[in-house]
């Protein structure tokens, strides 16, 4: 078993998601907020320490993303029910990490072994992300008519599906130049 400090941070992480949603559910937004933003900083903490301390393992390469998806996943998904954000953007979101997580069984079943190193675009969609989180939840009763707010999903929008194009795009460059090889998504 590869249990260490990062891994059982990224545990803690995966366990805050259900007081994030109970917090949003009842209208405890600072407190979400405050949950959301432990969660982001321990993503933050995990793979320092794994890259600093050379604690990586085969179980953090694969729980983190998990970890990652399941706090987005929620965070969008709560937000949208609960009417604090509109539904498309929890849907473009929701839709790029599931077709990520698909792609990621779909290797694993088939046997291909693949390197999970986030791009750049990844990475930018993932700060849109959450930073879209953090500023809904400053403020979640600001006016559906804010500009800010509609540009910051229209950016968060358009990263994750250009994010989400560019992964499908790696992953059938995968598919169609299988080797026996490790190969990096």
């Amino acid at each position: 078993m590869q249990i260490n400090i990062p891994n059982i941070i990224t545990i803690i992480r995966i366990l805050l998601v259900p007081l994030f949603i109970i917090f949003l559910i009842r209208d405890y937004y600072v407190s979400a907020l405050v949950v959301f933003a432990l969660a982001g900083l321990s993503d933050g903490l995990d793979g320092f320490i794994a890259r600093y301390f050379n604690q990586r393992t085969v179980l953090g390469a694969y729980l983190d993303p998990i970890a990652d998806k399941l706090l987005i996943i929620s965070a969008y998904v709560s937000l949208a029910v609960i009417k604090i954000i509109p539904p498309w953007i929890a849907v473009i979101v929701t839709t790029r990490d599931v077709i990520i997580l698909l792609g990621i069984a779909v290797f694993s079943i088939t046997g291909i072994s693949i390197e999970i190193k986030p791009s750049l675009v990844s990475k930018c969609t993932t700060v849109a992300q959450l930073g879209t989180v953090v500023f809904i939840l400053f403020n979640p009763t600001v006016s559906d008519a804010s500009l800010i707010k509609y540009c910051i999903y229209w950016l968060t929008a358009g990263l994750s599906i250009v994010s989400g194009f560019h992964y499908i795009y790696k992953g059938m460059n995968i598919l169609q130049n299988i080797s026996p090889n490790n190969q990096k998504i």
